[in-house]
Order: C-alpha cells, then structure tokens, then sequence
C-alpha cells in the first residue's frame, strides 16, 4: 500500500492518534480506546513484526523511507504529512517522526506464557509506567522468557510503557496472574521455583541462588520503595537478595531485575 497524504490537521482518518498528551489510550479510563502506540522507527519495526494487529501508521515521510523493508506487504493505511500537521494532530512535537497504532490481540494465558521458559519474572504492585517498560527491554536483553503481572501493576501496554521498552513489551510474551498468591502455586506446578526478591539480611545472597533452585525459576518483584507484601514473601519458596554495601539497601526495580536475570543467565 502506498502513502496517503494528510494535508489538514482535521482529517478523520487519523482519529487513532489525536491529541495524544492528553487523551489516555488506556481501556481502563474514560475514552479509552484500549490501543496500542508505538513511536519511532525502531519501536514501529518492533511493532510490524509483533501479533499486534497495525490499524495505521502516521509520519514523515522520510522515516517512512527508513522502514520500507518492514513495511513491505503491511496492508494497513499509511498516513505521510508534515512534521508541523503531525504536531497538530498528535499534540507534541514528536522528534521521532512516526507513529503507529494497533489493537490488542487476545491475552495471553499463564500457560502460554511460561511454556517455553527457563527463567520468568512475577511483578506485584509495581505501578510506575517506566520501571515497567525498562523492565521489559531488560527482561528481552537478559533472556528472560516471559513477565506475570500480579495485583497493582500498571499496564504493560500504555505509550510510556512501550516507549521506554524499545518495544520489546510487545516481544516478551506477558500475562496475569488473578490468583494471588495462589497462581504461585501453579508455577510450582509447572516446576518453578518461588524467589522473592528482599533486602532482609536473612535472605539469600543472589549468587547462591541456583544452588537452591537449579531449574525453572520464577523470580518475584514488589514495587520500588514497598516492595513486596508479606503475603508475597511467605507464598514464596525462597527469599533472595542482592547484596549491598552498609547503608544501600535498595535498587531501582528495572535494575535490580537486570542484575538478576544477568546473574541467573550466567550461573545456569
């Protein structure tokens, strides 16, 4: 499909990406739309060649020339104007000068999830969009197969999440966990071992983890200054922690979850 020139800000056919700075595409607020936004070439390439299904795509046209090969075949419309109409319509200048927008695809079950995977991790309460999205570009860098997402996470697909994921959100393979604690236990049934990441010095030093768990491991994250709730810590099979000089006892969630799929990488 060739381009489609927008020449007004007023167009309807670009209705997907309007007023973005204010206008929440989340299916959980009011308006919502439930849609998936990706920004930037490299975010859009991941995009294309994801199970997200393409609505449409906006942009200059010089960064549709950058993704010919990816859009080769992409029967979605792909809408070209100027960077000052983009401005307009989306309501920000976007440096990255382009956009696309999908659907969601059905979600994915815990069993599809983790069939494939040595190594998951389980989130509880982690509700800053950034710490997620970097989580998940840590969780595709690392070689982790899959994230669950248990109560008071935020939306792994919200823009923010997306962007500071480098789309890599929309390539690890994520679910939820209703069940809480109790979906715990079906990961032990699937052959997972518990690790509760905690900074109590009764825990586990990280590196001696995969002498208590040598096989499947499901790696638990509370969110960054709580952590995670008793409820978590005791459904758990072990308590981990990254240790740390006197005086430091806490990492960023994102890093801390990279320090840890880094290590368990390297020990298996």
């Amino acid at each position: 499909m060739g381009l489609i020139h927008i020449a007004g800000r007023d167009d309807p056919r670009v209705d997907d990406f309007r007023g973005l700075s204010t206008a929440d595409r989340r299916p959980d607020r009011p308006g919502g739309k439930g849609l998936v936004i990706a920004e930037g070439t490299v975010v859009v390439s991941r995009l294309l060649a994801s199970r997200y299904p393409v609505r449409a795509l906006l942009g200059v046209e010089r960064r549709f020339a950058e993704l010919a090969d990816d859009l080769a075949g992409v029967d979605a419309p792909q809408y070209a104007t100027s960077a000052e109409t983009m401005a307009d319509v989306v309501g920000f200048h976007l440096n990255r000068g382009i956009l696309a927008v999908a659907d969601r695809p059905a979600p994915l079950t815990v069993s599809e999830v983790v069939a494939e995977a040595g190594t998951i991790a389980v989130l509880e309460g982690v509700g800053d969009h950034e710490n997620l999205g970097a989580l998940f570009r840590n969780a595709a860098a690392l070689g982790v197969g899959g994230v669950l997402l248990g109560p008071g996470c935020s939306d792994p697909l919200y823009r923010r999440s997306v962007r500071v994921s480098m789309g890599h959100v929309l390539c690890v393979p994520f679910g939820h966990l209703t069940d809480w604690p109790g979906g715990l236990d079906d990961l032990r049934a699937r052959g997972f071992a518990v690790a509760a990441f905690t900074p109590r010095p009764d825990s586990v030093p990280l590196r001696e983890l995969r002498a208590h768990a040598p096989g499947r491991v499901a790696l638990l994250f509370g969110a960054e200054g709580p952590g995670l709730t008793e409820t978590a810590l005791s459904a758990a099979d072990h308590a981990v922690r990254i240790p740390m000089p006197a005086g430091v006892d806490s990492l960023n969630i994102a890093t801390a979850a990279a320090v840890a799929f880094y290590e368990l990488a390297r020990a298996h």
